[in-house]
């Protein structure tokens, strides 16, 4: 019988144990990286969110914000 994992649980498996360098090379080789590493991204997101108080989500949300405002996004294509 095939053991399945979901998502979430295949990242943390794949992250679980890894330095705080490994960790920073993954993310920094996931930003502008391939699609196929967004995932990944927002996993980790979601642990470091669940992990900050209300403050510090607030910070992050108009750091956020603050970034959109400044850009346009390109177009969508079909």
């Amino acid at each position: 019988m095939p053991v399945t994992i979901d998502l979430r649980q295949a990242i943390i498996h794949k992250v679980h144990g890894q330095s705080e360098a490994e960790l920073r090379e993954m993310i920094e080789g996931s930003v502008d990286g391939p699609e196929a590493a967004l995932p990944g991204l927002g996993a980790v997101f979601e642990m470091m969110w669940k992990d900050l108080d209300h403050a510090k989500q607030d910070a992050l949300v108009s750091m956020l914000h603050r970034h959109l405002e400044k850009i346009t996004p390109g177009s969508i294509t079909s």
